[in-house]
C-alpha cells in the first residue's frame, strides 16, 4: 500500500527532477519549450498575417516587439527554439543507436544505456547552448 501511495502523486511526481535527475529535467523542457513554440507559431501567424492591413498595421504590430517585455519574450523564444533543437537532434541521434554504446544483458543493477554520459553531455550541451544563445539575442536586442 505504501508503494501504492507514492505512485499516485499525479503532476508533482511527474514532473519531480530529483527522483530522475537530468534526463526529466530534459523531458519536462522538451515539452514546455514544444508548446512554448506552438504557441508562437500562432501568435506568429496572426502577426504576420497584420501585413494585410498595410504599413499601418504592420508596424503596429511592430511596435509591439519593440518594447522591453517584447525583447524578454523573444529571448525566451530564441531559448526554446535552440534548446529544443539542439535536444531534438540528441534524441534522434540517440534513436538511431549513436551514443548508446553496445548492447549487453541486463543485469542488476540495470542501467539503462539510453542515459549514459554521452546523452547527459548533450542535455548539458543544448541547456548551455540556450543559454548563450539567450545571452546574445540580449546583447543584440538592448545592445547599443
Amino acid at each position: 500500500m505504501e508503494n501504492a501511495s507514492e505512485n499516485n502523486e499525479g503532476i508533482r511526481g511527474m514532473a519531480n527532477p530529483r527522483r530522475y535527475g537530468i534526463e526529466r529535467i530534459a523531458y519536462l523542457l522538451m515539452r514546455i519549450t514544444g508548446l512554448g513554440l506552438l504557441v508562437y507559431f500562432v501568435g506568429h501567424i496572426y502577426e504576420t498575417s497584420n501585413i494585410l492591413q498595410g504599413k499601418v498595421g504592420w508596424d503596429g504590430m511592430l511596435a509591439m516587439t519593440q518594447t522591453v517585455e517584447g525583447h524578454v519574450l523573444l529571448t525566451i523564444i530564441i531559448g526554446m527554439c535552440v534548446f529544443h533543437t539542439a535536444n531534438g537532434i540528441r534524441i534522434l541521434l540517440g534513436y538511431g543507436g549513436l551514443g548508446m554504446g553496445k548492447p549487453m544483458r541486463p543485469d542488476y543493477p540495470y542501467t539503462p544505456m539510453s542515459q549514459s554520459v554521452r546523452h547527459k553531455i548533450g542535455i548539458y550541451s543544448s541547456i548551455v547552448l540556450a543559454a548563450v544563445a539567450m545571452l546574445y539575442g540580449l546583447s543584440v536586442m538592448f545592445g547599443e
